[in-house]
């Protein structure tokens, strides 16, 4: 198989490269850090012009891995990957111009990483559809102009929603650069997006979500390699560069190795996403999760620990990266519910 991306591709990531280095430097993540939402602003924009939303997911991976090497807040996994794949028409045309911000709602309060089971209600109102329950953990919840809902329909089927600007709360989370929401819905306005059972295409959209957040983990973690290197080189203890010191250099090997390993494992998930039958695709998002959702994060910290005391200061960008990595090591399920998962495939044959 090619992991080699098109010169096309090549040409999109430099154009995308070129527009987070203009609008989302460190200073623009850092302003938007503890904003509650980051919606349609200058970066948004530019994305929809370059018209990277609803693409394929490998290509859509080129535009994800830069925006984790930019440690970008912008709600584009959320919009143009998760609500893309529930979407009906009409909401497509509004998500793919830019113009509409959307966001996913699977998980409801205390029911864990349970999405084919959701607590909320969906109840008929004349041509429309009424929600009643309580959603967590709505990436971009506060943003987002519609909320795809998951919710159990009248006839006992999973159906999914879009709900125009719900109740919204945003959540404390550890990572700024990622934002949640707690959204409540109490008779709430809806429209059905699909008839019938919706359990596969829910579970699509979350696979392709979960390598969605890998694929940016790459762009995260690659880049918190190239800070660590680039210290050890100039960091001098003892007359000499810490790199030159065997302990370090270990440390950088095993970021080295991390990085590659999740990089194998989420192209081909993205290829598997957009190519494969849904079986493979459904492995493939569920193994390179388990291992992004584990290593990543011990990637980060990791990070911290070639810098040192530094490391742990807001002043440097690297505890941003750790952040991140943490982020992606539980959303949508952590290593122990994707390797759960992957062994029920395995046994199943």
């Amino acid at each position: 198989m090619d992991f080699e991306f098109s010169s096309d591709q090549e040409m999109l990531r430099e154009s995308v490269r070129r527009l987070l280095h203009d609008r989302a430097p460190i200073s623009y993540v850092r302003e938007q850090y503890d904003e509650s939402a980051v919606g349609a602003d200058a970066v948004w924009t530019g994305l929809a012009e370059l018209g990277v939303i609803g693409l394929g997911l490998v290509d859509t991976a080129v535009v994800l891995e830069e925006l984790g090497a930019a440690c970008c807040p912008v709600p584009f996994a959320s919009s143009a990957v998760g609500a893309v794949a529930l979407a009906d028409d009409e909401l497509l045309i509004s998500l793919v111009d830019g113009s509409c911000i959307g966001t996913v709602a699977f998980y409801d309060e205390g029911g864990r990483y349970d999405w084919r089971s959701p607590a909320t209600r969906a109840t008929p109102d004349g041509s429309a559809w009424t929600l009643d329950g309580v959603k967590v953990h709505v990436p971009d919840g506060a943003a987002a102009d519609v909320v795809v809902v998951t919710a159990i329909d009248s006839d006992g089927a999973l159906g999914v929603f879009a709900a125009e600007r719900p109740d919204s709360q945003p959540a404390k989370t550890v990572d700024g650069s990622r934002k949640e929401a707690r959204v409540s819905l109490t008779g709430t306005p809806a429209r059905r997006l699909h008839p019938g059972d919706a359990t596969a295409l829910v579970a699509r959209a979350v696979d392709r979500l979960a390598v969605a957040y890998v694929v940016d983990g790459i762009g995260a973690a690659q880049h918190a390699l190239e800070l660590a290197v680039e210290y050890a080189k100039d960091r001098v203890q003892f007359d000499r560069p810490i790199g030159s010191f065997q302990a370090v250099q270990h440390l950088c090997a095993d970021m080295l190795r991390t990085v590659e390993l999740g990089r194998a494992a989420g192209y081909y998930a993205c290829w598997a996403a957009d190519d494969a039958d849904p079986a493979e695709a459904h492995r493939a998002a569920t193994m390179a999760k388990a291992f992004a959702s584990e290593a990543y994060a011990q990637l980060g910290g990791t990070a911290i620990q070639v810098f040192g005391g530094i490391g742990f200061t807001w002043e440097h960008d690297i505890h941003l990266y750790y952040k991140r990595l943490l982020t992606l090591s539980v959303a949508l399920g952590n290593a122990d519910t994707h390797l759960a998962e992957l062994a029920a495939i395995a046994i199943d044959g």
